[in-house]
């Protein structure tokens, strides 16, 4: 009997195709809540996550579960500790979608800082007399705050340093100084410091304990108020309360948000109502390109497991060698 895997959202056609051409049954949740992956994952050897994740409930109702999938990079939506306690490996892919992501940073950058939402609907609304009464920025020779300074962190810099020409300063106490050094940039000597100087703040820190609401209402304070803060990391790295009240108060220039702390907001959230506020639905590595090789890399390391190999990207790498089955 071939080896069942529950594909909890969709995921490219290549990563599928990576599935059955080793003999592994991909079979699609009919919806990505909890309580429906659980019925739906009994039986299942290996299952594949997006950002629904995982919870404890659904992988205790999977009893033949070899293997958890995270297609993506952000792993706090699945319970990788207690897959750990079972023994179960988990399988993550940090860098396949990189590039999609830090593109989306850099576009959320100029969108807001060139008005260029609001610019579409003054031309539409036959306003030419747009320019006359918004602030459109220039970047060149401003300051860019990079808070974390991995892969996409790295990437984005790079684009926004040497394409148009900003300052870096960079919050990363674990990143070498040579990558920072290499783009132009000096390490803050803390958040704080980071954000008093920064005219633009791109996010890309993981959700941990020591990063949920890291930007709070006290950080926001420290910025300038013409500063213009991104988000393409993880919602609840922000306070969604605070960040409101600084945009509406006007102590903050604008925002570019592609991740949210529910990502099943309601129609009357506050954020909807603000002009500042540039919003995606979390798109930033949806790319085409991005999502075949996220899915096809996710699908190899599920295969690899599934028949006995290590995979290339353990997230629990300590369960390898008690590992179920």
């Amino acid at each position: 009997m071939s080896p069942r895997c529950l594909i909890v959202q969709p995921i490219h056609a290549d990563g599928l195709a990576v599935l059955r051409a080793a003999d592994v049954e991909a079979v699609a949740a009919s919806a990505p809540d909890m309580a429906t992956v659980a019925r739906e994952i009994v039986g299942c050897d290996a299952v594949i996550t997006r950002n629904a994740g995982l919870d404890r409930h659904a992988i205790d109702a999977a009893e033949r579960l070899l293997v958890i999938g995270n297609h993506g990079v952000g792993l706090d939506p699945v319970d990788v500790e207690h897959a750990s306690a079972l023994g179960i490996p988990v399988v993550f892919t940090p860098a396949a979608n990189a590039v999609a992501v830090a593109e989306h940073a850099v576009a959320l950058v100029l969108a807001v800082a060139k008005q260029l939402l609001d610019a579409d609907r003054a031309t539409r609304a036959g306003d030419f007399g747009f320019k006359y009464h918004r602030r459109i920025r220039e970047l060149r020779g401003t300051t860019l705050g990079v808070v974390g300074f991995g892969r996409i962190g790295r990437l984005t810099a790079e684009a926004l340093v040497r394409g148009l020409g900003m300052r870096l300063l960079a919050y990363a106490p674990s990143a070498p100084s040579a990558a920072i050094e290499a783009l132009g940039g000096t390490r803050a000597a803390s958040l704080d410091a980071l954000l008093e100087a920064s005219d633009v703040i791109s996010l890309h820190v993981p959700l941990r304990d020591s990063t949920r609401g890291l930007i709070g209402a006290r950080e926001l304070a420290l910025c300038k108020p013409d500063a213009i803060l991104v988000n393409t990391a993880r919602g609840a790295i922000v306070d969604e309360d605070a960040l409101v009240a600084a945009l509406r108060e006007g102590r903050l220039a604008g925002a570019g948000l592609d991740v949210y702390a529910s990502e099943q907001m309601s129609p009357d959230h506050p954020l909807l109502a603000l002009p500042n506020a540039l919003l995606t639905p979390h798109v930033g590595a949806s790319s085409d390109a991005a999502g075949r090789r996220t899915a096809v890399q996710v699908a190899e390391q599920v295969v690899a497991v599934v028949r006995g190999r290590r995979p290339e990207h353990l997230v629990n790498p300590e369960v390898w060698s008690r590992r179920r089955g």
